[in-house]
């Protein structure tokens, strides 16, 4: 067989639907480097190669749309945003090319994630039903779910659901190193600035 016959349908599910109640404005829109929060991490995510890219939308939509360069992304519009990350995923859930293998799930406030990171997580994961992140300091995002998690995904609540769900099937979880700590994101104006603070600087 060819690698493309044998190589995994992954589809990647950024989470930009969150309503940024601490930080007071639309975290998807404050500028981080050329670009917005929720922009870098898409172009982050469309880098990746992923068959499939998804964006969860929910907290000031259309202004995060008309602001934010989506292309070649299926958007899923998360009303019920409110009730925690666990809601954009099942709404993206709805969406997932049925050829899917395995989801990889990203933080749209946090931009510290690089594509190589994803590429490490992949290739190590092996047909393990989950794995995650292991930085220097504990386990972080990006998480991969395999199709086969995806029932149990679509039952998580709240905003920890899928940290419970490690938790509960912890013996199919493998955990890939990843040098460094786990990327900051940005719940109030004070993780914003530490994440300008840690991004890196541009080559002269």
């Amino acid at each position: 067989m060819s690698p493309s016959q044998t190589d995994p349908f992954v589809t990647g599910l950024v989470l930009g639907a969150g309503g940024s109640k601490r930080l007071g404005r639309p975290k998807q829109l404050l500028a981080y480097g050329d670009d917005t929060l929720l922009g870098h991490v898409v172009g982050v995510a469309r880098s990746c190669g992923f068959h499939q890219l998804i964006v969860a939308l929910g907290g000031s939509s259309d202004e995060v749309r008309a602001k934010v360069d989506l292309a070649g992304a299926d958007v899923v519009m998360n009303d019920a945003y409110g009730a925690g990350c666990s809601s954009s995923i099942a709404a993206a859930l709805g969406i997932v090319d049925q050829r899917c293998d395995v989801m990889v799930l990203m933080l749209g406030d946090q931009p510290g994630v690089t594509a190589e990171t994803v590429a490490s997580l992949l290739a190590a994961r092996g047909d393990a039903p989950l794995a995650v992140c292991r930085y220097d300091d504990g386990s972080g995002h990006p998480i991969a779910f395999a199709r086969s998690v995806f029932p149990a995904l679509a039952d998580l609540h709240g905003d920890k659901g899928v940290w419970r769900l490690l938790d509960q099937r912890a013996e199919d979880v493998t955990l890939v190193p990843v040098a460094g700590q786990i990327p900051l994101d940005v719940d109030t104006p004070e993780d914003y600035r530490a994440v300008l603070a840690s991004a890196p600087t541009p080559a002269a």
